[in-house]
C-alpha cells in the first residue's frame, strides 16, 4: 500500500513488486481514493475516510477481487506498507482481520492524535491541512479512537512485522512502540524491528538489506513463499526494543 496518502503507484518497474513476483507472490498495488493523479475529485474522496471509510474500504475490495480472479488464495494474503500504507496496513490488521494471514507495517502511525501532537511548531500549516483530509481528532476524541488502530488491537488475528526508524520526524518512534508493546503485552503475535540511525524510511541501503530479508523470512513462515536463509548483513544496526528487559510499563496509551 502505498504512502501519502497523496502520492499513487505508477505503471512500470518496482523494485518491491518484483521483489515480491521473485518470492512467488502476486503483489497487487491500488491507487486507492484519496492517492494522486486522477483528478482533485478523486483525491478529495479520500478526505474524511481514513481507517474506516472509502479508502480502506477499496484495499478490502481489491482483495475481494484478486480472490474472485483466482490471482490470491484467501487464506494467504498479506497487507504491506509504509508511512500511509503502514497505517492502511494497521488498519486492514484490526478493521479487517479476517481478509489478512500477516501484515508489515513500515513506519506507520498507530495512533491519529498522537501522530498530530508530535508534529514540530513549524509543521502547523501541515497539521492543519492534515485535519481536513482526515477529520478533526483534536476535538472529537471518539472519532479518534474509531479511525486509530491501537484502540481495537483486540481484533487482531495475524502475525504483525514492525519496522521503524528512530529518527522518523514524521512518524516518530512511539507510534511504532505503543502498538507493538501494546500487543505484545496482551500476547498477540508481533515483532518489532528499530533502526536507530534510520527515519521515516531506509536510507541505508544495508538496513533495507536487512529488514528485507527479515520480511521475506516473515512471508515465508506465514505465506509458504520462497525465502533466502537469513545472515544479518555486516552494518545493519536492527535492534529489538520487545527483548529490551527494560520496556515493561512503556505502553503509552490504554487500550
Amino acid at each position: 500500500v502505498h504512502g501519502g496518502p497523496g502520492a499513487r503507484d505508477f505503471w512500470g518497474f518496482t523494485p518491491t513488486a518484483q521483489w515480491f513476483a521473485n518470492r512467488g507472490y502476486a503483489c497487487l498495488q491500488v491507487n486507492f481514493r484519496g492517492s494522486t493523479g486522477f483528478g482533485k475529485s478523486f483525491l478529495h474522496k479520500g478526505d474524511k475516510e481514513w481507517g474506516i471509510g472509502a479508502m480502506q474500504h477499496d484495499l478490502s475490495d481489491a482483495v475481494a477481487w484478486a480472490i474472485k480472479e483466482g490471482i490470491a488464495d484467501a487464506d494467504k494474503v498479506c497487507i504491506y506498507g509504509g508511512s500511509y500504507g503502514g497505517y492502511a496496513t494497521l488498519a486492514g490488521m484490526t478493521f479487517t482481520p479476517e481478509l489478512y494471514r500477516c501484515g508489515v507495517d513500515i513506519v506507520g502511525p498507530s495512533n491519529i492524535k498522537t501522530l498530530l501532537d508530535s508534529i514540530p511548531p513549524y509543521w502547523a500549516p501541515l497539521r492543519n491541512d492534515m485535519l481536513l483530509k482526515i477529520g478533526d481528532v483534536d476535538s472529537d476524541e471518539a472519532f479518534n479512537k474509531a479511525i486509530s488502530p491501537l484502540y481495537h488491537i483486540d481484533k487482531i488475528k495475524s502475525p504483525l512485522l514492525i519496522g521503524q526508524g528512530a529518527n522518523d520526524p514524521r512518524v516518530k518512534q512511539a507510534e511504532a512502540d505503543q502498538i507493538a508493546f501494546a500487543m505484545a503485552d496482551k500476547g498477540i503475535p508481533v515483532e518489532y524491528v528499530l533502526y536507530p540511525d534510520e527515519g521515516h524510511g531506509w536510507a541505508r541501503p544495508v538496513n533495507r538489506i536487512d529488514f528485507n530479508g527479515r520480511t521475506e523470512v516473515f512471508l515465508a513462515k506465514h505465506l509458504g513463499g520462497r525465502a533466502e536463509p537469513f545472515l544479518k548483513p555486516e552494518g545493519s544496526t536492527a535492534t529489538f526494543p520487545l527483548e529490551d528487559p527494560e520496556r515493561q510499563g512503556k505502553t503509552v496509551a490504554n487500550v
